[in-house]
């Protein structure tokens, strides 16, 4: 049959990145044109810091100005606050709001922003690679899912006020010193909690949670005791939470958590009952010595490099939910950020040793193949919600820990990019406004 316009769609916003991609490799590492400064015209790089807001009262944010390296990430200052794509029909089809709002639609808040979690899918958005983005806003674009701050303004019917320090999801336009969010994307931020660490919790925790969704594992305890989960990268931003999550989840039940690290230097801060560092031993050997019969549920991020060992590590009526892939990508390019030819060659043999699973085997098998995107929710306001109030529930008590984080300032954001892209980080990467 014929190919669904959804795969045209992608196909064609994949090959509009390779040739941006290869144009801006071909200035910076060809021709050596010198990359643009960080800030533009109108915000001058200070010593002390960029400020929060400029003298006229419009936020400092940052956008990627197209498919590129690093220095596609440029600081600017042109509208009053940013938002998500779930709000852009709101501010006639734009993430920029140029002018103060006199009265906030209900259902929003707006947040000055004091700290932005750095994720990897804003690293793809920056390669043009992440499909949502491109779909649903294009260039240029603001990227950034995690945000903590104070209230400035709320709608009457959010229970926000003025004030209040809260942390919480954007879809997107989070790089930005005041945002406009929806209040079932925002929690209270406990006393007890830095702006930066409230900012390290909304995307990886709210992922950590629809994984743990998808594999039966909550809101509902395990039904079986005993029961052995695997994590890849259990020591990363979703990882170390999906740890915390699970044996929350399984304390009752004896579920044994099994983290997956890449270096020896990320066992000690890996939060699993039993941690395997494959950078010294075969982790699929230690995966099966740890749990004979399989595992319930396994949760891969990393792509081709391990899919087809989870799939058979898997036990029967096991789960393996898909939420990323990393090794699919380039982590260390010259220190520029960007794509050069060969990396986009191996990414597109890598795609063809991809697996596939075949329907009669899933069957046969009583295994199933999960996977999910939550930059795609916007219209999932239940879901959503009911994640944002867990997450909130879990950190007001105490029971979910904030992971390690490391704080760079406003104008260290394309730093703050290019280290997690190194692959050598130990929990979140966060910027402070």
């Amino acid at each position: 049959g014929a190919m669904p316009s959804i795969d045209l769609r992608v196909i064609r916003n994949q090959l509009a990145a390779v040739g941006s991609n290869l144009w801006i490799w071909l200035l910076r590492a060809v021709v050596r044109l010198p990359p643009p400064p960080f800030y533009s015209a109108a915000l001058k790089d200070q010593p002390g810091g960029v400020p929060a807001h400029t003298e006229d009262g419009t936020c400092v944010c940052v956008e990627i100005v197209g498919p590129g390296g690093l220095d596609q990430l440029r600081a600017c200052s042109h509208c009053w606050a940013t938002c998500g794509y779930n709000l852009m029909k709101e501010f006639d089809g734009s993430q920029r709001i140029p002018t103060p709002l006199k009265v906030v639609p209900p259902g929003l808040v707006v947040v000055r922003n004091h700290a932005f979690s750095i994720n990897y899918a804003d690293i793809c958005i920056r390669w043009g690679l992440y499909e949502s983005a491109l779909r649903y806003v294009g260039w240029p674009i603001i990227p950034g899912f995690d945000i903590a701050g104070v209230v400035e303004m709320a709608a009457a019917d959010t229970g926000y006020k003025a004030g209040d320090r809260v942390f919480g999801c954007s879809l997107f336009g989070g790089y930005s010193s005041r945002v406009v969010t929806s209040a079932r994307m925002l929690m209270h931020l406990p006393d007890n909690l830095s702006f930066q660490q409230g900012a390290s919790l909304p995307a990886a925790a709210g992922t950590a949670l629809h994984a743990a969704s998808l594999a039966g594992l909550w809101p509902n305890e395990p039904i079986a005791k005993g029961k052995s989960v695997l994590i890849h990268s259990a020591a990363g931003g979703v990882g170390a939470m999906l740890c915390q999550v699970l044996r929350l989840q399984g304390r009752s039940k004896g579920l044994q958590v099994v983290g997956v690290v890449g270096s020896a230097s990320k066992v000690s801060s890996c939060a699993a009952d039993k941690v395997i560092d494959k950078s010294s031993e075969d982790w699929v050997a230690a995966a099966r010595a740890h749990a004979p019969d399989g595992y319930c549920a396994i949760f891969d991020a990393n792509g081709v490099s391990s899919l087809s060992s989870s799939y058979q590590l898997l036990s029967c009526n096991g789960r393996l939910v898909v939420y990323g892939f990393h090794s699919n990508l380039p982590k260390v390019d010259g220190g520029l950020g960007m794509l050069s030819p060969w990396t986009w060659i191996c990414m597109g043999l890598d795609m063809l040793r991809m697996p596939r699973y075949d329907a009669m085997d899933l069957t046969l098998q009583s295994k199933a193949v999960l996977g999910f995107n939550l930059s795609f929710f916007a219209d999932e306001h239940d879901l959503v919600e009911a994640y944002i109030q867990q997450i909130g529930r879990w950190v007001a008590a105490g029971a979910l820990h904030v992971p390690p984080v490391q704080d760079f300032r406003f104008e260290e954001t394309r730093a703050a990019q290019g280290t997690l892209q190194s692959g050598q980080t130990v929990g979140k990467m966060v910027v402070t406004l």
